[in-house]
């Protein structure tokens, strides 16, 4: 549920300038999730938004570009300890099992952090094929994914 709450409410602050948290509330609301303000604050400091200038005068909550990869990386480290059931491999390819609508959001934090040996990602419901080049290198990707599940 909070994931999917969060991932809204980048969808929201994306489409429509969001100024206040009661705003994002309110939107949250209209789409069948009824939220506190203290939650919004909560989401709003873990996905790591700030209020930028929009028109004169005015702020809108955003997601700053600098700091993509370090709110993937903290957000990947709650996911992971939060969705994640398997890892599996063959070859290049890691195979990642998570609870039922959760894929989408782990893979795109691993699709976000600077790591060179990741192609790429393919995300269901619940699976992730991680596509991992060199071949060698799978082992590292698994203990860098069993590091987050453990810290």
């Amino acid at each position: 549920m909070k994931i999917k709450r969060q991932q809204l409410i980048l969808e929201i602050i994306a489409k429509n300038p969001m100024a206040t948290q009661e705003q994002i509330v309110q939107e949250l609301d209209e789409r069948g999730f009824k939220v506190t303000q203290a939650t919004v604050s909560r989401d709003i400091k873990e996905l790591g938004l700030i209020k930028y200038p929009f028109g004169e005068n005015q702020y809108r909550y955003v997601l700053p570009p600098n700091q993509a990869a370090v709110n993937a990386y903290s957000r990947l480290q709650r996911l992971v300890k939060d969705s994640v059931l398997k890892v599996d491999d063959s070859e290049n390819l890691i195979l990642v099992r998570t609870l039922p609508g959760t894929a989408h959001a782990v893979a795109s934090c691993l699709d976000s952090l600077p790591w060179p040996e990741i192609l790429g990602t393919v995300a269901g419901d619940d699976t992730i094929l991680i596509v991992v080049k060199p071949r060698e290198m799978v082992p590292v990707v698994i203990e860098r994914l069993q590091k987050l599940r453990d810290n």
